[in-house]
């Protein structure tokens, strides 16, 4: 097996993409496919923590866009991650990968608490790390906890698992014309104003020198490829 170009990473996967085809809720065989593919990385010796989104249970701004509070909207998007991260969790130990889930929010009946001296102690364990309840504050998304927690374990990469294989200039499901990008620097992300991950997020990244890999999250094995070297995607980095 080739040795991987990282050690230690993190996984932003949406909520969307633990829906499969659903409409809603969580696909079980996604959920299993994507702890396959972590498996495989743990099977190389990378140390791994996992950000999962919310959307596909509920996005805060739904309710704000309809005149709710935004605050409440937020907090009842945070338990949506928690219920993605839980799902996560039992397809990983069903592989029998040590999986913990690390929340930002205090529910201690149904997962630990984030901090990050119980992150860097479960990694060095080999446990799956898998953050949930964003931040914890509300006007953050899951991609900027993506970048906060990747910065507080000390990731070298994350890897932006999404519906396509790269960055493109505009969506390509849309607009097949789009423009393909094979590397970006993070302030060419930002001038661009492209969607890859919100602003916050990739500034919080450019000013800690994480790299983004932008993949797509439906290819099986795509994260174990691009770990060691192959794989398609679009990296972003100041190098």
């Amino acid at each position: 097996m080739s040795q991987p170009i990282y050690k230690r990473v993190l996984l932003k996967a949406s909520g969307e993409a633990l829906m499969g085809s659903q409409g809603f809720g969580i696909d079980v065989t996604v959920a299993d496919r994507i702890a396959s593919d972590i498996a495989e990385a743990r099977a190389m010796g990378v140390e791994v923590g996992v950000v999962v989104g919310g959307g596909n249970i509920f996005r805060g701004v739904a309710v704000a866009s309809k005149g709710g509070d935004r605050v409440t909207g937020d907090h009842m998007g945070m338990l949506g991650t928690v219920i993605n991260a839980l799902a996560l969790a039992t397809s990983l130990r069903k592989l029998d990968i040590e999986t913990v889930v690390l929340s930002a929010i205090s529910m201690p009946e149904i997962c630990e608490s984030f901090s990050q001296r119980a992150t860097l102690y479960h990694l060095s364990l080999g446990r799956v790390v898998i953050f949930a309840g964003g931040t914890g504050n509300p006007f953050f998304t899951t991609d900027s906890a993506a970048a906060l927690r990747a910065a507080e374990m000390g990731a070298q990469a994350i890897f932006k698992g999404t519906q396509v294989d790269g960055i493109y200039s505009a969506d390509p499901k849309k607009f097949p014309a789009a423009e393909r990008f094979d590397h970006l620097t993070h302030s060419q992300v930002l001038e661009k104003g492209l969607a890859v991950m919100d602003v916050a997020a990739v500034a919080l990244a450019r000013e800690n020198s994480i790299p983004i890999i932008v993949f797509s999250i439906h290819e099986k094995g795509e994260f174990a490829e691009i770990l060691t070297g192959g794989g398609r995607k679009t990296i972003v980095s100041d190098n």
